[in-house]
């Protein structure tokens, strides 16, 4: 176990920027995003989660697929998307680091890669940072995600008086401590603190099997009644992955790129004819909680939900999965 001096931090992710592009969470416009470190300025490392995920880091808002030339009826790719350069993402906590599990198993699994988003992961190394104090939204332990320590990630750390302990759990990991040279001391038989004990506890056992019988079931009517279909909790949870494909024409010249989308929005199931097979918000609100409780574990074998309790927090009229959870379990059939 190796520890590093508070004061020192800033130093240390200097070195690492000397050969990646290093992003940790700032204050910005009031809240915590993954930014860019450039040398100075504050961390917010103790504040809690960030109110948006690092998801954007590897699946952009927005991204150019390619761009093509056209002349006459032959037609040419003008471009190749070039890969990203190299990452360290520092200070994921324990619920995003297994958001990233669940969007490899997305874009990479199942017989199809996404190439924009495995050159971001592979590109990218991520160091956690264990919680120590839940935020009132917390339910990660309702997944079995320990809030202690990070799966997936490359090296771990843990906030204690003075500093941070860290532990490289990868091969990756170790040489990102080698960098660090004499920044980094010894700590011998160090224990790491307890870990948050999130306050919110809901039980999910049998959910999706309760779910595989309620496609048709009037509960559905009654709690999609307040949603505003706004989309802010599909933007902010860190295991959201709609996109559309659009393209731009220039004269003789184009490019096709992808953007964020929404279950929510009532154009994302339009057809071109006009029919939609989810025409009001309870279609819409179904299946954004059978795609996290349901379809996803039947595919995948996993929730597709991570406790971080961003749709709790910025929920304009509080639609609460953990409440929807507890109901779905309660309805009669």
């Amino acid at each position: 176990m190796l520890k590093i001096i508070r004061d020192k931090l800033p130093e240390l992710l200097t070195a690492w920027a000397r050969g990646a592009r290093v992003l940790v969470p700032r204050e910005r416009g009031g809240t915590r995003v993954f930014l860019p470190w450039e040398g100075e300025g504050e961390l917010a490392l103790g504040q809690g989660n960030t109110l948006e995920p690092p998801k954007d880091l590897f699946f952009p808002r927005t991204e150019t697929m390619y761009r093509y030339q056209v002349q006459g009826k032959d037609a040419s790719l003008a471009e190749e998307p070039a890969a990203d350069a190299r990452q360290v993402l520092v200070g994921v906590r324990s619920c995003d680091a297994k958001s990233l599990a669940i969007m490899d198993d997305a874009f990479l699994t199942k017989g199809y890669v996404d190439e924009f988003y495995r050159q971001r992961r592979e590109n990218t190394r991520v160091i956690a940072l264990a919680c120590t104090e839940a935020s009132p939204t917390c339910f990660c332990t309702a997944f079995g995600i320990d809030p202690g320590r990070a799966e997936g990630v490359d090296v771990q750390m843990w906030p204690v008086e003075g500093g941070y302990l860290l532990e490289a759990v990868t091969e990756a990991g170790q040489e990102l401590l080698r960098q660090a040279g004499d920044l980094l001391a010894e700590e011998g038989d160090a224990q790491p603190p307890a870990a948050a004990v999130p306050p919110l506890q809901v039980d999910v056992s049998g959910v999706t099997e309760k779910l595989q019988r309620m496609f048709e079931h009037p509960y559905w009517t009654a709690v999609s009644r307040k949603c505003l279909g706004c989309g802010a909790c599909t933007y902010l949870c860190p295991t959201c992955y709609c996109f559309d494909i659009q393209g731009e024409n220039q004269g003789d010249s184009g490019y096709k790129f992808r953007c964020w989308d929404s279950c929510m929005f009532s154009e994302y199931t339009r057809m071109a004819g006009g029919h939609n097979p989810r025409p009001s918000k309870k279609e819409r609100l179904r299946n954004r909680f059978l795609h996290k409780l349901q379809y996803f574990p039947e595919r995948y074998g996993k929730f597709a939900c991570v406790g971080c309790g961003r749709c709790l927090d910025r929920c304009p009229v509080n639609v609460d999965i953990t409440r929807v959870i507890r109901e779905v379990k309660e309805v009669t059939l």
